[in-house]
């Protein structure tokens, strides 16, 4: 796949190392007397060790290059200690990259790697939360139990809310991607919980485009949703893509499953992100 990471120039690098520890990934080290890739699945082509090196030897790139992956980065930085995997998901966290930061946060929450430090501690420190207590039921971030406020409360004569959905059916496993509708329309992939949690999700995100819905979590035969956005990006030539899920681990999924369908696809086509708190509200958006 096509994607950014950095390129070490040897004809500049001296070996000093100074960059080595900036990289929390682990990516970087010292080898017969010049600094290295040595992982391109722990590159996160952020660029940290950039700033780092004197002799302006490190850049960024875009190549083909194997895919990031996360969760064998946090595998490996647990083995070198708490200080490290903390660094490692305040960088995450930092440069907004929400769906690292959630795969990370997911896998520590759901395995429980052995480590010889408390490892909930690590989470509640980076996310700044209380501590998870995993003996109780709700392990998983996405199925704690939580009890709050509605935002706000409709009057009992206000004018029904009309519905903007404009077609059917709306579940990814059944929609067929190269309906007239969906040619030419702009898209909106959604998490099964947004609609419910967003109270003005048809005004906000439905209104004037098209829709499917799903659950990465519960969900079978992922391999069919990434043909099936594939198809909708390809050949029902969608203008955009809106994508919405909810600020829990699993959900970043969706967005796994998008990034995977455009890389994919011949052509390229805009965007959107939008992150749901589970207490209705938007968290983020990009």
């Amino acid at each position: 796949m096509l994607r950014e990471i950095i390129h070490i120039d040897e004809n500049l690098c001296d070996g000093c190392g100074l960059c080595v520890p900036s990289c929390h990934e682990g990516a970087l080290k010292v080898i017969d007397g010049k600094v290295r890739l040595v992982s391109e699945l722990a590159c996160d082509g952020l660029g940290a060790c950039i700033g780092n090196c004197p002799k302006s030897a490190i850049s960024i790139i875009k190549r083909e290059a194997l895919p990031y992956d996360e969760i064998e980065v946090v595998k490996k930085l647990i083995k070198q200690g708490r200080n490290t995997l903390v660094a490692h998901l305040k960088h995450l966290k930092d440069h907004r990259q929400t769906i690292y930061f959630d795969e990370a946060i997911g896998y520590l929450t759901k395995n429980k790697p052995e480590a010889d430090y408390d490892l909930d501690n690590v989470i509640a420190e980076v996310i700044n939360t209380e501590t998870i207590n995993h003996d109780k039921p709700g392990g998983c971030p996405g199925s704690m139990a939580a009890s709050f406020k509605p935002a706000g409360v409709a009057a009992e004569n206000s004018i029904p809310v009309s519905s903007e959905l404009s077609h059917w059916p709306v579940q990814l496993h059944l929609i067929n991607p190269v309906a007239a509708y969906f040619t030419n329309s702009d898209f909106v992939l959604a998490a099964d919980c947004a609609a419910y949690a967003f109270g003005n999700f048809h005004n906000k995100f439905l209104k004037g485009r098209t829709l499917a819905i799903a659950c990465p979590k519960l969900d079978q035969d992922k391999e069919v949703y990434i043909g099936k956005i594939k198809k909708l990006i390809c050949e029902a030539e969608i203008k955009s893509m809106h994508t919405i899920i909810m600020q829990v681990p699993c959900c970043s999924g969706l967005l796994r499953l998008t990034e995977i369908a455009l890389n994919e696809s011949n052509r390229k086509i805009p965007v959107h992100v939008t992150i749901v708190g589970t207490n209705g509200t938007i968290v983020r958006e990009n």
